[in-house]
């Protein structure tokens, strides 16, 4: 293929002090955005022939495996290592491709931001199975086919932040746990094991910042890259939830 020119405008800097910058990069067949960030930071001199400071970003598995890589592609959230420069420039008629940091977490530096606050929701509905024991309990009970494919497309849930990033209820002003950790408590539960701490997962979303947060606008299953289907995980833990208080209502052994 003929060697082409092509832009990455870049919304860099440090909270606070943000700014646009561009870099002018030869382009080739396959090449993905984090091919161009890797150019940069080899000789990283932007269009007006200056020398800067290498783009800061973060990436990991390069394979939309390890949700690390996470950004604002032409406005749009998700995975940049799989984001194929080619199709930016056919699909919109421009040589310029546009890259920004998510804005729904605290930013670090350039396109890296800080993810902390999904693992800490996590933590808040007990997203793990306890596995104490375990080795001496034998074989667990059978989980149907059906089951299975519903738990395995739970659990391709990178934690990338695409999902919090298009939802319109994280924000600022709201303890919104999020889409994500939402699925994720369904994941747990579905689990034979992980149903004995249902409680532990559903009551913390009973509270603000819970369920009752979300406003229902289905951005996050739009920009879901593993096509999670966080809609109808909302819906079943909306559904565990009110079941859930009932039985808090009318029973005090717990």
């Amino acid at each position: 293929m003929e060697e082409k020119n092509y832009i990455l405008k870049i919304y860099r800097g440090t909270p606070g002090d943000q700014y646009w910058e561009e870099f002018e990069l030869p382009r080739w067949e396959g090449e993905t955005v984090i091919c161009g960030l890797m150019e940069i930071q080899k000789s990283p001199v932007n269009r007006q022939g200056k020398r800067v400071e290498p783009v800061v970003w973060e990436q990991g598995c390069l394979e939309e495996v390890c949700g690390s890589c996470s950004m604002l592609v032409n406005g749009y959230p998700r995975q940049s290592c799989t984001a194929l420069i080619e199709n930016y420039i056919r699909d919109t008629g421009s040589n310029v491709v546009t890259l920004a940091p998510f804005t729904k977490f605290p930013l670090i530096r350039d396109l890296m931001i800080d993810r902390s606050q999904m693992f800490e929701s996590l933590k808040e509905v007990h997203g793990w199975i306890e596995t104490e024991g375990s080795r001496e309990m034998g074989f667990g009970p059978l989980v149907s086919q059906g089951e299975q494919e519903v738990m395995y497309s739970l659990a391709t849930c990178m934690t990338c932040g695409c999902c919090t990033e298009g939802c319109p209820q994280m924000n600022k002003k709201s303890e919104f746990v999020g889409p994500a950790t939402i699925s994720q408590a369904r994941l747990f539960n579905a689990h034979p094991t992980g149903k004995m701490q249902r409680k532990d997962r559903l009551r913390p979303l009973m509270e603000e910042g819970g369920i009752s947060e979300c406003g229902n606008s289905q951005n996050c299953v739009e920009v879901c890259p593993k096509n999670i289907p966080l809609t109808d995980s909302i819906a079943v833990i909306g559904r565990e939830v009110t079941l859930q208080s009932f039985r808090d209502l009318f029973t005090f052994s717990d």
